[in-house]
């Protein structure tokens, strides 16, 4: 399906359940926009690779771009485009604008992917937790429709939550919020920034099985621990995802210290930089 009958549909529902003319969604050289207030967000995708054997791609990570939204829009319309997505209805504010702003970061990145799907594998979407939290029954049903219209299934579809000290203290409802994702075939990734800010992450872990464990590259250069001490500290995660069915990713990888510790404790997937560097400049040789 080409992409402006989508963007039309997905603004007609906009219009319907806000009660509103405002169309958020846009097209412009191919690229979907969703405007939130007075920012136009859209979509970066990162490659995301095999560890022994980097030219084969598994999936890709979304993440927005975001840029300030001028077009000479009327202030009053920007301002009722942020009222409308802060709206309350029967969460507190804060949860009910995580909610829209998720749930419009997530359409753009669908409608955006379209153009990397035929390449197959799967596609890790952010949902923030604060969204699980204020969602309380049905997750994943709103956008299951959204992904079903872009002629995509949720079984490609990884919905990924970050983790850290104060998430980790609402493991209960978060597990069952998580799992409400999987009951309509998601998978399930946890996304650690830092392992010094997720308490309890071993019990999160078992606990659901995450289908995906991401865990961010140490940075070599200023930590204080030495070279050989980050594959042992991260190995017995590695090994524990594993055991749990799982695949674990060494993500935000920049130079050959880094890759050589996604080796060593045998992540079984990456992404970075370094690699999409590996690729271009083996394309290039070519």
């Amino acid at each position: 399906m080409y992409l402006q009958p989508l963007v039309d549909y997905f603004n007609d529902r906009f219009e319907t359940e806000h009660h509103s003319n405002i169309r958020p969604f846009t097209i412009e050289n191919g690229l979907v926009s969703g405007i939130f207030g007075p920012i136009q967000i859209s979509s970066v995708f990162e490659s995301v690779r095999q560890t022994d054997d980097n030219e084969k791609l598994v999936g890709h990570i979304a993440q927005i771009s975001v840029t300030p939204y001028t077009h000479n829009q009327p202030s009053e319309q920007l301002i009722e485009i942020g009222n409308l997505l802060t709206e309350v209805i029967t969460q507190p504010a804060d949860f009910q604008s995580i909610i829209n702003l998720d749930r419009l970061c997530r359409t753009v990145h669908m409608l955006n992917y379209l153009n990397y799907s035929e390449n197959g594998g799967v596609l890790f979407l952010d949902v923030d937790p604060r969204h699980i939290l204020g969602v309380q029954q049905g997750h994943g049903a709103y956008f299951e429709e959204s992904i079903i219209k872009c002629g995509l299934a949720t079984q490609n579809v990884v919905i990924s939550m970050a983790i850290n000290n104060f998430y980790a203290l609402h493991h209960t409802q978060l597990l069952d919020g998580l799992n409400n994702y999987r009951q309509r075939s998601y998978q399930i990734a946890l996304n650690i920034g830092s392992l010094y800010v997720a308490d309890g992450i071993r019990e999160i872990i078992t606990k659901l099985s995450a289908d995906f464990l991401r865990i961010n590259a140490p940075d070599t250069a200023t930590n204080q621990y030495s070279d050989m001490s980050w594959p042992e500290t991260l190995k017995p995660l590695t090994e524990l995802q594993n055991i749990q069915g799982g695949k674990t990713i060494l993500q935000q990888v920049k130079n050959e210290k880094q890759a050589d510790i996604a080796a060593s404790a045998k992540f079984d997937l990456v992404q970075g930089d370094y690699y999409d560097k590996l690729i271009t400049d083996h394309l290039r040789c070519l």
